[in-house]
């Protein structure tokens, strides 16, 4: 007998849907005032004492026994030896994978330009890479090897010179597969220290672990506050909050397979966000009962049903104009559009991380093999934010080079837009290249 899951059942017509809905969106990131204590004392002690602070931390939370951070880096040759150590399916699945990632954000990738405009002024922009940036990767028993393809290729296609991987290794374990996608990713150094430490060993730079340009990659809360405080001193993809996925469905999907959409994200941990969205109340019936059949099947059930019990709901719609309307306002991090013409919709959705079309792209694909980033916008951030790219991994520099006849011109304009900000210098300064 199957053991009916609690998750919360919505229609917008209800009296208090935007109030339930504004509840079940509700999250803050980083909140925990006790957490960011431990951060902030962590985060001094780096800045600090460099190498010494990050062994201590790195030998009390991960249980580890090194005498010097050199016992902390992985080299080239380890990473060679995890790659040999893989099964030759494993092997191709990475390379197919890291091969698709590769072609498409070379697309992304943005090129200097520049124009000359009649009297010889150049303007334009250079468009440079990041010298080195950082990597935070998830580990321990623990296996993303597809957060190391999606945080280093976009980087490597975009030049960054040098990119530094962190991942920690409690008790010394590390899965092969993660130095294997880092030797095919072409990562440049990897030390195995995770948490709060990591973070600030790389915005601050110690006497072993050179300090980044930017940090990316995902981790838990003392990750996600160690990344928030750090920024200015050092750039950032984002702070992330739980994954989450909205399936919008005309009940036509067999429902088992909604289902099983459904945990696929919400196996990521208990506060992860499954929404189901559907004009045909009778499909939300048998989507749940797939999910009371299925869930006992799972290996993590046991987060699956807190996921879909604490933050997840089925949700009926007069319509699809009301699904539309809904996908906008949440603005989710991954939207499954499982209907017979998602094309038709996609003009109308303005908020969403990334959009998987039709009934047979599910969104599993898109985290590890189609080739987008899965590294997304979170928590209604994708109203503001974008996938991570090349473009995070490259900067512009303005470009302007002016004829004389140009500083002359040019100069009158500002030199009384100057004098009425009462700038002076700023004026004498335009006024100096006037010719007549």
């Amino acid at each position: 007998m199957t053991q009916s899951v609690n998750i919360k059942r919505l229609a917008t017509g209800d009296d208090g849907f935007d109030e339930s809905l504004q509840k079940l969106l509700a999250w803050e990131t980083v909140s925990d005032s006790r957490v960011e204590q431990v951060v902030d004392e962590i985060l001094s002690a780096i800045r600090q004492r460099g190498d010494a602070a990050l062994l201590e931390y790195t030998n009390r939370f991960d249980r580890r026994a090194a005498t010097a951070i050199s016992e902390l880096e992985m080299t080239q040759q380890d990473f060679l030896r995890a790659l040999d150590a893989i099964s030759d399916g494993e092997r191709e699945a990475l390379q197919l994978a890291a091969d698709r990632i590769r072609c498409y954000h070379e697309h992304q990738r943005q090129d200097s330009w520049n124009y000359r405009e009649d009297d010889g002024t150049l303007l334009g922009q250079q468009v440079t890479p990041l010298d080195r940036v950082g990597i935070y990767v998830p580990g321990g028993k623990a296996s993303y090897p597809s957060s190391v393809l999606m945080n280093a290729m976009p980087a490597k296609v975009a030049g960054v010179s040098e990119i530094i991987m962190v991942v920690p290794a409690p008790d010394g374990e590390l899965n092969p597969l993660v130095l294997a996608a880092a030797a095919i990713a072409g990562v440049d150094r990897v030390f195995t220290v995770g948490g709060a430490q990591a973070v600030a060993a790389l915005a601050y730079g110690t006497e072993s672990v050179p300090k980044v340009d930017k940090i990316v990659g995902p981790g838990n809360i003392y990750v996600a506050t160690a990344k928030r405080a750090v920024f200015g001193a050092v750039g950032l993809d984002m702070v992330a909050g739980p994954s989450e996925i909205l399936v919008v469905c005309d009940g036509e999907t067999d429902p088992d397979w909604i289902a099983m959409d459904l945990f696929s994200q919400a196996e990521h941990d208990e506060d992860a966000q499954a929404i189901l969205v559907s004009p045909d109340s009778a499909f939300l019936d048998r989507v749940k009962n797939s999910i009371e059949q299925l869930l006992p099947t799972m290996e993590r059930a046991g987060m699956i049903r807190a996921a879909l019990e604490n933050r997840s709901a089925l949700i009926a719609v007069r319509d699809m104009d009301e699904a539309l309307e809904l996908i906008n306002r949440i603005a989710p991090e991954h939207l499954e559009l499982s209907v017979a013409e998602p094309e038709a919709l996609l003009p109308r959705i303005r908020h969403a991380g990334a959009i998987f079309m039709g009934r047979y792209t599910a969104e599993a694909l898109g985290d590890y093999c189609a080739g987008p980033n899965h590294v997304l916008p979170t928590s209604m951030t994708a109203r503001f934010s974008s996938p991570l790219g090349v473009y995070d991994f490259q900067k512009r520099s303005s470009i302007i080079m002016c004829s004389a006849e140009a500083a002359s011109r040019l100069g009158k304009t500002a030199s009384t837009l100057a004098r009425g900000e009462s700038l002076t210098a700023h004026a004498r300064s335009a006024e100096y290249r006037i010719q007549d």
